[in-house]
C-alpha cells in the first residue's frame, strides 16, 4: 500500500474520532514549592507502580477532527484501502500569537516507528513556515512519555504546563497538560540559547 499523506476535507472527516489511546509505565512528576520571592517548578521522571492506560473512552471529549472551536483548522492524514483513518495530523492558526496550533497527530499502531509521525510532524512545520508562523505549539500529558520523547526528538521544548486542564487533582493522577513549542525563526533560537521563551502566554 501507498501510505501517501492527503488532506481531509472537513465536510468528509469533521467529527471523526481520532481513537488516541496509549499505555504508559511512567511520568512526570511535578515538584511545584511557592514563596513570596519565588516560584519553583521541577519535572521528574518516575515510574508507575503498574503500567498506565488511558483511552478515549474515559473522557467526556474525545479527540475529535474539525472540533467547533478549531474554526480555521486543517486536516492531513492517511487513509487505508477500506477507508479507515490511519494517521492524521490537524492543525490551526492562533492569528493572536501569530502561532500555529497542532490540535490533532496521531498514528496506528501498526505504522508505529516507521516515519509517520516525523512526516505528519515535517508537514505541519511546513504549513508553518508557509504561512509565516514564529512558533509551533501543542499539548500532551505529563504521563504519556512516549510523545514527549517523539516531540523532543522533533525539535520541541517544553514552554508551560497547566495543574488543573483535566481536572482539579491532575497532579495527584500525575496527568498534566504539558505545553511544548517548536521555534521557527532567528529570533526565537536566540531566546532559546538565552533561557527564555517566547511562548510565555500558552493556552
Amino acid at each position: 500500500m501507498n501510505y501517501e499523506i492527503v488532506p481531509l476535507p472537513r465536510e468528509k472527516w469533521k467529527g471523526t474520532v481520532v481513537p488516541i489511546r496509549y499505555t504508559t509505565d511512567a511520568y512526570y512528576d511535578l515538584e511545584l514549592t511557592e514563596s513570596d520571592s519565588a516560584f519553583t517548578a521541577r519535572m521528574v521522571k518516575k515510574q508507575f507502580d503498574v503500567p498506565v492506560t488511558h483511552t478515549p473512552e474515559e473522557y467526556d471529549y474525545p479527540d475529535k477532527l474539525y472540533q467547533e472551536y478549531w474554526e480555521k483548522a486543517e486536516a492531513y492524514g492517511i487513509v487505508g484501502e477500506d477507508g479507515a483513518l490511519l494517521a492524521c495530523v490537524e492543525i490551526c492558526p492562533e492569528e493572536w500569537s501569530n502561532r500555529l496550533m497542532v490540535t490533532e497527530l496521531w498514528v496506528a499502531d501498526q505504522l508505529h516507528r516507521k516515519g509517520f509521525g516525523t512526516r505528519l510532524m515535517k508537514l505541519a512545520k511546513e504549513k508553518a513556515a508557509e504561512q509565516g508562523r514564529r512558533a509551533i505549539i501543542l499539548e500532551t500529558q505529563s504521563c504519556n512519555v512516549r510523545a514527549i520523547a517523539f516531540y523532543r526528538s522533533q525539535g520541541f521544548r517544553l514552554v508551560g504546563f497547566d495543574t488543573c486542564c483535566y481536572a482539579n487533582n491532575d497532579i495527584a493522577r500525575h496527568e498534566i497538560r504539558f505545553n511544548f513549542g517548536f521555534y521557527l525563526n532567528k529570533e526565537a533560537e536566540t531566546e532559546k540559547e538565552g533561557g527564555n521563551s517566547l511562548c510565555g502566554k500558552c493556552n
